[in-house]
Parts: structure tokens; C-alpha cells; sequence
């Protein structure tokens, strides 16, 4: 007999409530435990992250000092400006931002597009904008575009002093001239700004705000006059286009303190745009450039003979139409007879074969001495970025053509500022006082400090530079070379020079170096203008050449600085016997 199953219990309800219940219990403990460990444990890290996500960091550039001219005209000064910068991962919308921005901060679509997408957090969109651009960026409350202040380089004066200021890279700091070797001076010290942002990273007006205040750079005050390297500067580029010549420079300086009052070269640049320039162009050629300085020499060999005692200006110096060292002629720059010059009259009229036989008399070392004393194949002392110290081959290792050539002036090289320090060893008495291109240094507060005095060195007597000088006034007699150097109403004293040009290409001489160097009143000399063309095509002669451009440069320079004539007149002197 079949057994019927028993029938089941209803579960009880209290088991099932319970059962619920220690789930829920569960569920809440572990709920409980994270927001403990969350509000507890971790809070302190949960909070600094949150912190550190809306926490942002920019520096605060310090504002880049001027460079100014002698009387405070700014060539070089800053303006405020604003980078533009994008956090890529807070761009949803490249499209619309570009089409955005595109009008705004003048960058081309292709390359918005480029900056914009990614996963960086830090990349500039656009360098160097108004104030007034990032204002209307800014208005369009873009997602992920940030601003960080900057400032930009300005040259209101446009090209003028170019290669004695130099530029700036694209961040701010100083690549070539001035700029470059006194960065540190003029840079200052950045500051930094930390502060918290909310929604599309804007700043939170009551967050949290650190910040260090930048240290302004000083101002620096050159030497240079304004108005006289404008007028230098036109001058010599005019000549060089005229002359079809390769490059040209003028240095203006007051031989009495070594003071540049003007120093142009040409071609030039524009420091706000250097890369439109060619290379070459964007330097000092009147401290980089060398060259064989030709007849202006001259005065260093005449010098030396005088303050050694084996000569006058009046010394008989019988010049033969050739003359013949060690299996080699040499001849002067227009064929002639046989002369009978002074002393003076080899000056004046620049004979090569004249130089020689003066320099005979005083020997090699003497006169290789003496150039030394002259600043020859040393720095000038001007400390400018880039100088080349010029070339003087030690006397132990001359040959007896080197001896010939080096007392006419070949064989050796200077650069324009230290072919300017002659003449004006010779206008200062006798004493070279090293070039120097700094006024002095302007603090933020208006503190002024004094550039480093320049070193003084006596070179020649103060007797022999005045007989010199008076010699060297032949030179711009119409008996001497360079007629066309007078200036109505001054006494002049200057030197003519035509020197043979080296062709690095070929290792030869090819073309020509044409120069003009002379200092008014050379009764009292104030100023020294020296004029040099590098390779002129139309004409070759440093008188034709260079006389009319240092005529304009030193007529302007003595004018504008208030400088009279003595009034008095240059002495006799005989050129002939």
C-alpha cells in the first residue's frame, strides 16, 4: 500500500526577514567601510588630488629691460603680451574652437588644428598677443583655452643700431649684440603664480592664490647718439649702394673717454624680424670683420719712427719710382719718378716705398712694438660679443717682404673699431683709451650705475702725437690725398687707405678694402670718424670713396653735439725738398 508524500511547510516569514535583513546589513557595512576609508582613511589624498586637478602654475615674466641711446631713447624695449595655450584634453570641439580662434590670434587653420588636437595639457596655440587679442579670446569662453602672460621684444627706432642691439628669440631671451651679452642684466628674474580653477579651468576669484612677484631687468644706456647713427647709418648705406660694394661700416668715437658715439654697418637687419636678413648680415661688422687696413697704417709706422727719435716731419726721404726687397718690387699706387718727400710729404701723399724706407730706419721690433701699443692683433677692449682680434704675425717669424708690407699696411689685420682706437690714440695725445659701447646701468628704482671704465694706455708721447696730427692735416690739403675730407670753417687731420683685398675663396687678393679715418678739430680733437667699404665695384680709392661720407658723418656729429671750431689755422708744413 502506497504511502502519501508529506505535505510541505510554508517557509516562516521571520527566516526570510531576516535573511533580508543580514544582506542589507552586509551591503550598508560595506557602503559604511568605503565612506569611512573615502571621508577617513583617504580623505586627505582624495582632497589633494581633487586640489591638485583644479590647481594651476604660471610663471610671471619679469619684464625685460630697455636698451636706450645716450640721451634715453629707447632702441629696445617690452611690451605686455599674452601666449595663448590649450589643455588638448578639455577640447571636445576642434572644429568650432578653430573657427573660433582662427580670426582672432592670425594662426593658420591647418596648424590651429594641429595645436589644438591631442592629449597634451600644456601647448601654445599662439605666441605674443595683445592684451586686447586674449580679451576677446577670453570672451568667447572656449573650453581648454588658457592664457599665460608674456611680454614681446619691440625696437621703435626700427632697424637703426641693429647690429650693435641684436634680437631676441621666442623666448624673450637675447641671440645675438647686446641683447645677448648682457641677457642676464637685462632679463630680470621670472615670478610664478599658483591658483585654483574652476570649470574650463577660469580662475576662482576666492580660491586660493600663491604668488612670487617677478624682479624687473635693468635698463641698459649706450653710449651711442640717436641722431648721429642715423645719419651714419644712411650715409654708409648710401655709399655702398652707390659703390656697388659688398659692406661698409662708420664708427663715430670721442677719443678723449674711447665713448662710441655711432657705429653703423651695412648691410643691416631688423631686429624684429632677424630671419629675413641673411646670416652674415645679422652681426657687428665693425668688431667681426677683419681686413688688411692699407694706408691708414701709415700713421702707426710714422708715429713710431717719430716717438723713437729717427725721424721729423721734415726728414728727407728720397723715393725711387721702384724698389726691391728680398726678390720682390714694390711700387706705390701710381707710377712715378723719383721724388724727393718729407716725412710729411710721405704721409701726405701716401707713398708705400716712403713707409718702407722710414720703417727701415727704426728697425722690426720697434715698429712691431709699437703696432702692439697700438691695440694691433689683440681685443680692443670693447668686450662686444663676437670681436675678432685682429692678426699681427710675431716679428720673430717675419719675413723681409713681411717687414715691407706690414709698414704700408699689409700683411695684418684689424677690425674697424680698432683702426678707429689708432686715430684716436693719436687725437687723444698719445694715450689709447679702450673703446667702450655702455653708458651705464638704470635700475627699476632709477638707481644709475656707471659702465666699467675703460683702461688707458700711453702708446706715444704727447709730443709725437701732436706732430702727427699736424702731419696727418696735409693729408686733406689739396696737396695731400683726400681733398674732399675738408670741412669749411675745422681743422682736419685724417688718412687715406686703399688696401689690397683677401679673397678667402682663393686664398689671394682680389678687390679692394677703401677707407678714410680722421678726427676734427684737429687742433682739439673731439671726435674721430672712420669710414671703411669692403670690395666697392665703382672706385677704389679710400679718399674718393670715404672722404664724403666721413665729411657728412663728422659735419652732422660736431653740429649736433655743439662742438666749434678752434678758429685757428693748420701750420706750413713742406711736403717736398
Amino acid at each position: 500500500m502506497s504511502r502519501r508524500p508529506a505535505p510541505r511547510r510554508a517557509a516562516d516569514p521571520r527566516s526570510r526577514v531576516f535573511a533580508l535583513g543580514l544582506v542589507l546589513a552586509i551591503v550598508l557595512s560595506v557602503f559604511a567601510g568605503r565612506l569611512l576609508q573615502l571621508q577617513g582613511i583617504e580623505a586627505t589624498a582624495y582632497a589633494d588630488t581633487a586640489v591638485a586637478e583644479r590647481v594651476r602654475t604660471a610663471v610671471i615674466p619679469a619684464t625685460r629691460g630697455a636698451i636706450t641711446d645716450v640721451n634715453g631713447a629707447a632702441l629696445a624695449t617690452t611690451m605686455d603680451a599674452v601666449n595663448v595655450t590649450v589643455d588638448q584634453n578639455q577640447v571636445t570641439d576642434p572644429v568650432s574652437v578653430v573657427a573660433a580662434l582662427a580670426p582672432l590670434v592670425g594662426v593658420p587653420v591647418r596648424k590651429l588644428v594641429h595645436r589644438l588636437s591631442g592629449d597634451l595639457v600644456y601647448n601654445v596655440v599662439a605666441r605674443d598677443v595683445s592684451p586686447d587679442t586674449w580679451r576677446r579670446v577670453s570672451e568667447l569662453r572656449l573650453s581648454g583655452i588658457y592664457s599665460e602672460p608674456t611680454s614681446v621684444r619691440v625696437y621703435p627706432q626700427g632697424s637703426l643700431a641693429a647690429s650693435i642691439l641684436g634680437f631676441v628669440g621666442t623666448d624673450g631671451h637675447g641671440l645675438e649684440g647686446y641683447e645677448s651679452s648682457l641677457d642676464d642684466v637685462l632679463a630680470g628674474k621670472d615670478g610664478e603664480i599658483t591658483y585654483e580653477s574652476g570649470a574650463g579651468g577660469r580662475r576662482i576669484p576666492s580660491g586660493n592664490t600663491d604668488e612670487q612677484q617677478p624682479v624687473p631687468g635693468m635698463d641698459v644706456r649706450l653710449t651711442i647718439d640717436r641722431d648721429i647713427q642715423f645719419v651714419a647709418e644712411r650715409a654708409i648705406g648710401a655709399k655702398v649702394r652707390e659703390t656697388g660694394a659688398e659692406s661698409g661700416t662708420v664708427v663715430v668715437m670721442d677719443p678723449r673717454t674711447g665713448r662710441v658715439v655711432a657705429s653703423a654697418t651695412y648691410p643691416s637687419f631688423d631686429p624684429s624680424d632677424p630671419t629675413a636678413a641673411a646670416v652674415a648680415d645679422r652681426g657687428n661688422r665693425a668688431v667681426s670683420d677683419i681686413y688688411e687696413p692699407g694706408s691708414t697704417s701709415k700713421v702707426m709706422t710714422v708715429a713710431a719712427a717719430i716717438d723713437a727719435g729717427v725721424i721729423t716731419p721734415a726728414t728727407h726721404i728720397k723715393v725711387p719710382p721702384v724698389i726691391y726687397r728680398d726678390g720682390t718690387d714694390f711700387h706705390d699706387h701710381t707710377p712715378h719718378g723719383t721724388l724727393r718727400l718729407t716725412a710729411t710729404g710721405v704721409l701726405a701723399q701716401s707713398s708705400n716705398i716712403g713707409a718702407m724706407l722710414i720703417a727701415e730706419k727704426l728697425g722690426q721690433r720697434p715698429l712691431y712694438d709699437s703696432l702692439r701699443k697700438f691695440g694691433i692683433g689683440q681685443p680692443s677692449g670693447l668686450g662686444f660679443p663676437g670681436e675678432t682680434p685682429g692678426i699681427l704675425t710675431d716679428v720673430g717669424d717675419w719675413r723681409p717682404t713681411n717687414f715691407a708690407t706690414i709698414a704700408f699696411g699689409q700683411g695684418f689685420s684689424v677690425n674697424a673699431i680698432q683702426a678707429t682706437s689708432v686715430f684716436a690714440t693719436i687725437a687723444n695725445g698719445g694715450v689709447r683709451v679702450d673703446p667702450t659701447l655702455v653708458d651705464s646701468y638704470v635700475a627699476p628704482d632709477g638707481t644709475e650705475t656707471p659702465g666699467p671704465a675703460p683702461e688707458a694706455h700711453r702708446v706715444i708721447s704727447a709730443k709725437t702725437a701732436k706732430t702727427v696730427s699736424r702731419m696727418m692735416e696735409t693729408v686733406v690739403s689739396d696737396e695731400g690725398t683726400a681733398p674732399m675730407a675738408q670741412i669749411p670753417g675745422y681743422r682736419v687731420a685724417g688718412k687715406t687707405g686703399t688696401a689690397e683685398r683677401v679673397d678667402d675663396t682663393c686664398g689671394c687678393y682680389r678687390g679692394y678694402t677703401a677707407s678714410f679715418i680722421g678726427f676734427a678739430p684737429a687742433d682739439d680733437p673731439a671726435l674721430v670718424v672712420s669710414v671703411t667699404l669692403q670690395d666697392p665695384v665703382n672706385g677704389r680709392y679710400g679718399g674718393l670713396l670715404g672722404g664724403p661720407v666721413f665729411t657728412h658723418v663728422m659735419t652732422f656729429a660736431l653740429q649736433t653735439l655743439e662742438i666749434p671750431p678752434t678758429g685757428r689755422h693748420a701750420p706750413k708744413i713742406r711736403l717736398t725738398y
